[in-house]
């Protein structure tokens, strides 16, 4: 399946802006592939998420250019970052020497060690929010956002995240109240089911 018509800043980012000839093939596959690879991750599936990425790999090795695969690399970790999913980004650190000026920044505003502007993007506003969380920085507004937008979108993967991270502040502050809400809406998102009384 071809995805080249999803919305994606993060996958439209990859294609460096337009140009007045049409891009080759490789690069309209490769943005199909990475599209649909954040469209498979964001919603829990991870089998196919890792098949789209490898054929968005494959066909950027076609071009031997090492930063565009270290863009895609950036791409695959901000994605997860959305999701509270935080490791060093290995596969772009393997390419770092083949990275430009732009990827370098977008490595460290993903490490939390840079700002970036934010944008009306969903996804891009959740990898915000996630490099804040990262950092140790996010508000509690911000989390009911990052719930809001990933729930929004149906985005399984980070609203059960930050479902999560909203489910712990409850527990820790006592709300119990809260705590049973929040797990209510977990439970729903994972189709679990839920014992409730009977009318009497």
């Amino acid at each position: 399946m071809r995805w080249i018509g999803v919305r994606s800043c993060l996958a439209a980012w990859f294609l460096g802006g337009c140009a007045s000839a049409p891009p080759p093939d490789w690069q309209l596959n490769a943005r199909a592939a990475l599209a649909a690879f954040e469209h498979h991750y964001l919603v829990g599936d991870t089998r196919l998420a890792e098949q789209e990425f490898a054929r968005a790999r494959a066909e950027i090795a076609r071009t031997g250019r090492g930063d565009l695969l270290a863009r895609a690399e950036l791409v695959r970790c901000a994605t997860r970052a959305a999701s509270l999913e935080f490791d060093e980004c290995p596969g772009f650190e393997r390419l770092r020497a083949d990275a430009g000026a732009e990827e370098l920044g977008y490595a460290e505003y993903l490490a939390g060690r840079a700002d970036r502007a934010a944008t009306e993007d969903p996804l891009s506003r959740l990898v915000g929010a996630g490099v804040q969380f990262k950092s140790g920085k996010i508000a509690p507004a911000a989390i009911g956002a990052a719930v809001d937008t990933a729930s929004g979108q149906g985005w399984r993967r980070p609203l059960l995240a930050w479902l999560g991270v909203q489910a712990k502040r409850a527990q820790d502050a006592g709300d119990r109240e809260a705590a049973t809400r929040i797990q209510r809406r977990i439970d729903t998102v994972l189709g679990t089911k839920i014992d409730r009384p009977r009318a009497q």
